[in-house]
């Protein structure tokens, strides 16, 4: 039974990163159907973002009254809701309305079942969990190249939305797993810290600043990779652009996957610092020009091979850096930093992208890799002398 749940909880994870590539693979041909600059697609994927943070931060409140495996299936459902709308979209300004249940659900599922694991199982499952999040993201690319050769972009949100009602259904018929677990949850861990006293421990700043760097590099890369592949390499398809839109979650997914087997060997610093250098030396594989998109597919898959550890180890390191009374706050700031991150810079990128070209993005992600593992050692440090 407990295996069983397990693997259901793995397939909703999957299915938060079911939508998370389908905008970033789309748009090359979304803009154009929708007579908007290429720079728009960052205002979506912000308000995305935004709706995400909302019910994130809102998410402790639910988890109390309401049990996980009710707002899985609610979550998923808004998910499904978001996607049908993006599906019907005729024009830019609709895919506003639709973007409220498309992100408001992504950061339920997401806040809930990173609860729920966090409790009832081990860090190597919260680690598969993340990789996970990966196989979602990967397909949704290939969806949307299928649906860019045989029909339109539309197609790509409304078959996406299938899968995705499979997996609430699924969900559903698996709420009696859940009730063993959940039947003796204990919602007394009132004893931690709040936000403000988090903010004032030594290394707490450095380290929400190094979340922002990453998750605004790996949001780049989430949005812009497609773009990058049709702005850079004259000799490549729409659809291939839109398919290799998924070698960065591959990359992520394989790169999670190592990350669980290992880390309990290396120890989550050095593991970061190892993936830090690998996301380098993919970023150095895309500035390289080559006028072959084989190196630039390559680099990708690296730089999110690099970039694979870095999220679930800075989580894991919260209550050892920090104290276990801290890491609750610790970890909603940094969840918060993360958030802002992949809400902002992704669109800030399209503004520099459309002035100076789609080539400077390797130049952006260094800047953010770079930012990442200073921030991070500098913590590091301050840590040691607390």
């Amino acid at each position: 039974m407990g295996s069983l749940l397990l693997a259901v909880i793995y397939l909703a994870f999957i299915s938060l990163g079911l939508p998370d590539s389908l905008l970033g693979s789309g748009w090359p041909i979304m803009q154009t159907d929708l007579c908007v600059p290429s720079s728009y697609a960052g205002y979506v994927s912000m308000s995305i973002s935004f709706m995400t943070i909302i019910s994130a931060l809102v998410a402790p409140t639910i988890i109390k009254k309401v049990r996980t495996q009710w707002i899985v299936v609610f979550s998923i459902l808004m998910t499904v809701v978001g996607l049908i709308g993006f599906s019907c979209s005729k024009s830019y300004a609709m895919l506003f309305i639709f973007v409220v249940p498309y992100g408001l659900g992504a950061g339920s599922v997401d806040s809930a079942l990173n609860n729920y694991v966090a409790k009832h199982y081990s860090s190597s499952v919260m680690n598969f969990l993340h990789c996970f999040y990966g196989v979602g993201a990967m397909i949704s690319p290939y969806i949307m190249s299928i649906a860019l050769a045989k029909a339109r972009w539309n197609e790509g949100y409304r078959w996406t939305a299938y899968i995705q009602s499979g997996i609430m259904l699924i969900c559903l018929l698996s709420v009696p797993l859940w009730k063993r677990n959940t039947a003796g949850e204990d919602n007394s861990e009132r004893d931690s810290a709040g936000i403000r006293e988090a903010l004032k421990i030594r290394g707490v700043i450095p380290t929400l600043i190094a979340f922002f760097a990453y998750c605004s590099g790996e949001c780049t890369c989430f949005l812009w990779t497609s773009s990058y592949f049709i702005g850079t390499k004259n000799t490549i398809s729409s659809e291939t652009a839109a398919a290799f839109g998924s070698l960065i979650f591959g990359g992520l997914m394989f790169g999670r996957m190592i990350s669980a087997f290992v880390s309990n060997k290396l120890g989550d610093r050095l593991l970061i610092r190892i993936g830090i250098v690998v996301e380098a030396f993919g970023i150095l594989l895309i500035f390289l020009p080559f006028k072959d998109y084989i190196s630039t597919a390559v680099g990708f898959v690296i730089t999110g091979i690099g970039m694979g550890p870095v999220y679930p180890a800075i989580q894991h390191m919260a209550p050892a850096n920090f104290g276990k009374k801290n890491s609750a706050a610790v970890i909603g700031l940094q969840m918060a930093s993360a958030y802002i991150g992949s809400t902002f810079m992704p669109m800030v990128f399209g503004h520099i992208q459309q002035t100076i070209g789609i080539w400077i993005m390797p130049v952006y992600l260094t800047f953010f890799a770079v930012l990442n593992i200073c921030m991070l050692e500098l913590a590091y440090k301050r840590i040691k002398t607390k």
